[in-house]
């Protein structure tokens, strides 16, 4: 059996962006080029994939019970725990993996309480810079200016906090001899631009089984009633290398494996996380069963010609990896000229690999 593991690295173009969460764009600090660095997490990145791909299956996530919690001085609720259904019948589950705990919600509907936990498959790095001097941030001011649109008004309030009459409003204007405008100032928004990689690492042994040792040996992945479901769903029973495990049906695995391949080299955040949107265009994929082969195909390198430090963009087909550019790539990098079917050739590579895996046989073909 070949290697239990696919790699993927993907660089993308990305240009006067937010990757948002709750205060803005996130950045982190590189010591040696002493320069911020903008970066869109890994969390971020896994949840852009999933909704990718379970947008190509044509279904929803799973559904997510978020729980709050009366105060006992009487108060607002209080944010509590999120509980997942731990089911990996949904497609979003079993690529993402889960944890729940047991707590008295579930305890009180009766449900079993122990301990489960599923590691995803799928190990994502964050989005970050090529290169440190491959990318950066700038910043700029926006307004919210409705001057052009005479449905909109200015109302004046008073030291009390209360509107003033249209009469009180205009003798005030004229007295301080100066308009109040239509418009609203933006505080100052840090935005992202450059060329970024993400990495992925796909351990297909782990993709599509779930483990069902039972509890006093391990930590399960499923409950009881769940490993019931699946079994009457059509989930086959096998083993692999960490023991007794339910396999997803060979036609459920068929549909699943394009939408991922397809989410996997093909997203973008359109979430409420993202408050500008970029298509984020890819410029080349490096796909590989090593993980160094990938990290060499797509690398930036320092030029030697030049005085002040400066980086340039390198593909490299000779690294060991199988590298597909894109056209837009030679927009980016000197000398690249890709294909319009780029995306479509790796997509093929990615189904052909995870479809070849002996999922119901690993033992037997390890031990072979």
């Amino acid at each position: 059996m070949n290697s239990p593991y696919l790699y993927l690295r993907g660089l993308k173009h990305v240009e006067h962006t937010v990757f948002c969460v709750e205060d803005g764009q996130k950045t982190y600090y590189e010591p040696q080029f002493r320069r911020s660095q903008p970066f869109s997490s890994g969390q971020q990145v896994k949840r852009s994939i999933l909704e990718r791909v379970v947008n190509e299956l044509h279904q929803d996530l799973a559904p997510v019970d978020f729980l709050w919690k009366l105060d006992k001085k009487g108060d607002a609720p209080k944010e509590d725990i999120a509980v997942q259904p731990c089911d990996p019948t949904y497609p979003d589950q079993l690529l993402g993996g889960y944890m729940k705990a047991s707590s008295k919600a579930t305890k009180s509907n009766g449900e079993e309480s122990f301990v489960v936990k599923r590691r995803s498959p799928l190990s994502i790095s964050a989005m970050r810079p090529l290169h440190p001097l491959l990318a950066g941030t700038d910043a700029e001011k926006g307004t919210f200016d409705r001057s052009n649109n005479p449905n909109s008004k200015v109302t004046l309030l008073d030291q009390d906090g209360n509107p003033m009459s249209p009469e009180e409003m205009q003798e005030y204007l004229e007295n301080l001899d100066k308009q109040l405008p239509k418009r609203k100032f933006l505080d100052k928004q840090t935005r992202a631009y450059g060329l970024f990689v993400y990495d992925v690492a796909i351990d297909l042994r782990r993709l599509f089984s779930v483990s069902t040792i039972p509890l006093q040996k391990g930590e399960p992945e499923v409950y009881d009633s769940v490993k019931e479901k699946m079994q009457e769903e059509g989930w086959v029973e096998s083993e692999n290398f960490f023991g007794p495990c339910l396999v997803c049906p060979e036609g459920q695995r068929d549909k699943i494996i394009p939408a991922l391949a397809e989410g996997l080299l093909d997203w973008q955040i359109t979430s409420n996380q993202a408050r500008t949107f970029s298509l984020m265009e890819p410029l080349a994929f490096a796909l590989a069963d090593k993980a160094y082969a990938v990290a060499g195909a797509i690398r930036a390198e320092l030029r030697e010609d030049v005085e002040n430090d400066q980086a340039v963009p390198r593909i490299d087909k000779e690294a060991g990896a199988d590298v597909f550019v894109t056209l837009p790539a030679s927009g980016y990098i000197k000398g690249e000229y890709g294909s319009a079917d780029a995306i479509e050739q790796a997509r093929e590579w990615l189904i052909n690999r995870m479809q070849s895996f002996p999922y119901e046989n690993q033992t037997a073909v390890a031990a072979g």
